[in-house]
């Protein structure tokens, strides 16, 4: 990698690009596409990934529990797939998991073989969440938990990726 990619925090006028990353990626059914607001809402949890003052990446990092958190609508751009943005932005994402006290991060991936290389391994099952605690999730709206729980209402939108975990 010879160009120098910077991580820093979302801002609102970053999501036209967020959208613009994730858009070819949801037409191919690797991501799931969000309503405009959905992302303004979630801003905090982004981080962008810069090259020459141009947005190549994004990647999220959802806390759904004490102990739990997801990283989410991790893209780059088509030009800059395999040139390390991914990784620099799982990284930083990790980090930003430990700083918050989270100690288990998941993921809902087609690309197993990459989070394997960040030290995710595939979810047997659902043991890795407590039954009071999966109760608790069982009351989010998010959709995002709804597809970690494996809840049946999720199953027509599902997208047949795999579920992956790394404890920290």
């Amino acid at each position: 990698m010879t160009e120098t990619i910077r991580i820093r925090p979302a801002r609102t006028s970053d999501v036209p690009a967020i959208k613009a990353l994730v858009a070819p990626l949801a037409d191919q059914r690797i991501l799931m596409a969000k309503e405009t607001v959905a992302y303004y809402e979630s801003l905090q949890e982004f981080r962008i990934a810069e090259a020459r003052g141009q947005v190549i990446g994004c990647g999220a990092l959802h806390v759904m529990w004490e102990d739990l958190a997801e990283v989410r609508t991790l893209a780059a751009s088509d030009s800059w797939r395999g040139k390390g943005v991914g990784h620099t932005l799982v990284e930083r994402l990790l980090d930003d998991a430990r700083a918050l006290g989270v100690s288990r991060v998941f993921c809902l991936t087609f690309e197993v073989d990459f989070f394997k290389k960040h030290g995710f391994e595939v979810m047997a099952d659902q043991t890795a969440v407590d039954p009071v605690v999966y109760s608790e999730l069982l009351r989010s709206h998010d959709e995002g938990v709804a597809e970690f729980l494996d809840l049946a209402r999720v199953k027509p939108n599902t997208l047949g990726n795999t579920r992956m975990i790394k404890t920290l």
